[in-house]
């Protein structure tokens, strides 16, 4: 008796080693197919905020998560049935989607540069954002909080797509449940991060009233300094999406055999890396991002220029 419950003990505790470990590989999976989509994350951190522009300030954070659950939604309900019965039953599909996808993230880097370059932003402009917009109201809240969902959808699809690709080989269950898991994460990140940058305004300002003379420098600071960390952010996350947009499509090239500019690419960070051999990790992966992100304004340079410039030049024909 005492035997038979010792060895259902051992059955037990063998059964949770397992599954412990199998969440600890789900961890790892899906921390490692989110950072893929760092790009995207990032870029998505920066361009919510204009969504709760011009709001009362009490009505920040439940606009925030309205985005937020619309997000999640977007992610879990419409876009990863739809990616999993893709890849189950068309897995060949996957790497041209994702190439597709790295265009896409190559043309919104290269939009950014060329509104920039003209003087304004419209690179993330919506059919919703494009109409005059009404001082206030509900009505001006359900418009923006629409299209904040409705551009959230791209991204969200960038951000499952490159995260499937790196658990392509994994069963069905485990894809599953790691991309649950990547949206959840990357859903809380990117607005928990964006409630904390709407609201360090209001922060900064009530420490520069309070009477501590450090607090009150921090809160300075803070409304000083929030807007150099969104110009910050806005530029960081169009260079990510250069970047990891032209590694997407230069990977994808490879796969399908047209290896000559991943060899470029692999042997400039090389060569970059043995030149300065006491930071030949950091040299080499800079180098590798540089080529990758010059690659991604070539190829978004073109997109822009198919969709911007030749009809500009048609019309004026």
């Amino acid at each position: 008796m005492s035997g038979g419950l010792v060895a259902l003990l051992d059955d037990v505790a063998t059964i949770a080693k397992v599954a412990a470990a199998s969440l600890d590989d789900v961890g790892a999976a899906a921390g490692k197919a989110g950072a893929k989509a760092i790009g995207v994350v990032v870029d998505d951190t920066a361009v919510t905020p204009s969504y709760v522009a011009g709001f009362a300030a009490e009505r920040e954070l439940p606009i925030i998560k309205r985005i937020a659950l619309g997000s999640l939604r977007n992610k879990i309900v419409f876009i990863l049935p739809a990616i999993m019965l893709l890849s189950e039953f068309l897995p060949a599909a996957m790497e041209p989607l994702l190439m597709v996808g790295g265009v896409y993230l190559c043309f919104e880097g290269a939009e950014k540069v060329y509104e920039a370059a003209l003087g304004h932003s419209g690179a993330h402009a919506s059919p919703d954002r494009a109409e005059p917009r009404p001082l206030s109201g509900k009505a001006h809240e359900e418009a923006m909080v629409s299209g904040a969902i409705r551009t959230d959808f791209i991204l969200s699809a960038e951000i499952m797509v490159i995260a499937l690709a790196e658990v392509a080989t994994q069963p069905f269950a485990s894809r599953a449940i790691v991309l649950v898991v990547v949206a959840l994460m990357i859903t809380a990140l990117v607005y928990g991060v964006v409630g904390l940058i709407v609201k360090m305004d209001d922060i900064g300002l009530h420490l520069a009233k309070s009477g501590s003379g450090a607090a009150r420098g921090v809160g300075r600071a803070l409304v000083i300094g929030m807007p150099v960390i969104m110009s910050a952010l806005s530029v960081i996350g169009t260079a990510a999406m250069l970047w990891v947009g032209g590694h997407i499509i230069i990977a994808g090239l490879e796969h399908f055999h047209y290896d000559a500019l991943a060899h470029l690419v692999h042997g400039a960070s090389v060569a970059a890396a043995r030149a300065v051999p006491f930071a030949s990790g950091v040299v080499g992966w800079l180098v590798e991002t540089l080529v990758s992100g010059l690659f991604g304004v070539l190829v978004g340079g073109v997109v822009v220029a198919l969709l911007h410039l030749l009809p500009k030049k048609q019309q004026q024909h």
